[in-house]
């Protein structure tokens, strides 16, 4: 990082937005005392400061709520505000004040709208409850700067815009905001200034309501980009590639059925709990179902589980691409081969170096991968969109006849972002068939060919692209459509 200066008012909220290593993490490492800069100075409030450790930046008045949240999950919301810190009472031997605890964590959960009691274990809360028991901790310990790292990247759009409605709160108690995040909209929605970094530099800033999303994106790349989302220059086939029908498991989903051609995407859309990962877990038999019937290229997928989907011709990105989706202690090279085992073995089933060098180098040049010391770097190494790229390049080598993308661009820069939709569209030219799952409405509508919408587990309308009405989507999505018919 060299020579990077931005500043935030009391009461303002700053985007600092990015590609994955432009310098935001080193930028916020550095305000919150994890690094110690080589030349530069900071202020704040108009004083010099130069934090020796994370400690000493919270006492300053400085706190960060990671994407990772650091919460004990075996403890209760007032363990966890006072952790490293409990008011205690009494002289030679005093004890925790358990009473004082209780009082301050009511105040400060009443601040950010979260009804628990104190006692509640925070394992019982939903991600976006725990989010708001962080920033509750920051406000306990009387924070004058707030820093956001990618806040909304696992939360429903409820949760997102209970927490937007907190910040504005935050923002009007006269507290500063850093607001890191690849969602570009929810930026330029959230903030009054933006500044943007490239490759350890500053690139550019300004108020939010003078740049629009394409100026963003381009001092973020360094480029110009006509268009986020990359024509396709194939036409959807007439072959059915893949079709479920009567798909049924009690109180997860009902009847469902749909097909898709070969070259064709089908975007499903629904809000968080709607049944859609689950849908795609049971296509891909990890999850169980009662009755249906699975249909690759005209024939019954002859038993519900990931080995007879995956020999059909079925391929599966996860959402959880660090849990699920890839061995995070592995070699680039080693996560490479994990759904194509057999060809890379050689006599006697042993694993054959020489066969997984040559594949995983061939899977890293047509990933674009920013590295290619395949044999040597680990994956949990890799920028998120790079993890991404290894994800979906261990399933291409199987060139799969459906290929299930759930959250394909969670937590992942515009520029990655742009190389994975290059990647669908190349799968959808040689005529795989893609069902892609996203919480981005405009994603769905800038990639597929036809938006399916479920609600509770079950299918509540399609749409053709003509354009799409994103307005009627997002009703069906919300399983609005029904109720509404219902009622007349």
């Amino acid at each position: 990082m060299h020579d990077v200066g931005f500043s935030v008012k009391p009461g303002e909220a700053l985007g600092l937005v990015g590609e994955n290593g432009s310098g935001k993490s080193t930028s916020m490492n550095i305000l919150g005392g994890v690094h110690q800069p080589d030349a530069g100075e900071m202020r704040l409030d108009g004083k010099p400061y130069a934090p020796a450790d994370p400690k000493a930046a919270i006492a300053a008045g400085v706190a960060f709520i990671h994407q990772e949240l650091n919460l004990f999950q075996n403890l209760s919301i007032a363990e966890n505000l006072f952790v490293d810190a409990f008011p205690r009472r009494g002289g030679l031997l005093p004890l925790i004040d358990r009473k004082a605890i209780s009082a301050r964590t009511e105040a400060v959960l009443k601040e950010v709208d979260l009804h628990m009691k104190p006692s509640t274990e925070v394992a019982r809360l939903s991600q976006g409850e725990r989010q708001l028991v962080e920033i509750a901790k920051a406000l306990s310990r009387n924070a004058r700067l707030i820093i956001f790292d990618e806040p909304t990247t696992s939360l429903t759009r409820p949760e997102v815009e209970r927490l937007f409605a907190i910040i504005e709160r935050l923002k009007q108690r006269g507290i500063a905001i850093i607001y890191i995040s690849h969602a570009l909209e929810d930026v330029m929605a959230t903030c009054e200034t933006i500044t943007v970094l490239r490759d350890g530099h500053l690139a550019g800033a300004g108020a939010a309501k003078d740049l629009s999303l394409q100026q963003i994106i381009a001092m973020m790349v360094g480029r110009s980009i006509d268009t986020i989302y990359p024509q396709r220059s194939g036409t959807t086939g007439t072959e059915v590639a893949f079709s479920v029908s009567g798909l049924t498991q009690p109180g997860v989903a009902e009847n469902i059925g749909f097909d898709i051609k070969a070259g064709e995407i089908v975007g499903l859309a629904g809000l968080m709990g709607s049944g859609r990962s689950e849908l795609a877990r049971m296509i891909f038999g990890l999850d169980s179902f009662r009755s249906g019937r699975i249909e690759i290229g005209g024939k019954p997928l002859s038993e519900p589980t990931p080995v007879k989907a995956m020999e059909a011709g079925i391929a599966f990105l996860t959402e959880d691409r660090r849990g699920e989706g890839l061995l995070m202690d592995f070699t680039i090279a080693e996560n490479t081969v994990l759904a194509s085992l057999r060809d890379v073995a050689g006599a006697f089933g042993i694993l054959d170096g020489g066969k997984i060098a040559k594949v995983s180098l061939e899977m890293a040049s047509a990933m674009r991968l920013s590295t290619d010391k395949v044999g040597e770097v680990k994956v949990k190494h890799l920028s998120g969109g790079n993890q991404q790229k290894v994800v979906i390049g261990k399933w291409l080598r199987r060139q799969p006849k459906l290929f299930i993308l759930d959250e394909p661009t969670r937590g992942i820069d515009v520029g990655a972002k742009q190389e994975v939709y290059r990647i669908i569209n190349g799968l959808v030219e040689r005529g795989s068939a893609v069902l892609l799952i996203s919480s981005e409405i405009e994603e769905l509508i800038g990639l597929s060919d036809r938006i399916l919408t479920i609600s509770r587990g079950e299918i509540t309308g399609s749409f053709d692209r003509r354009p799409f009405d994103r307005e009627a989507i997002m009703t069906a999505a919300a399983g609005l459509t029904a109720r509404l018919e219902a009622a007349l």
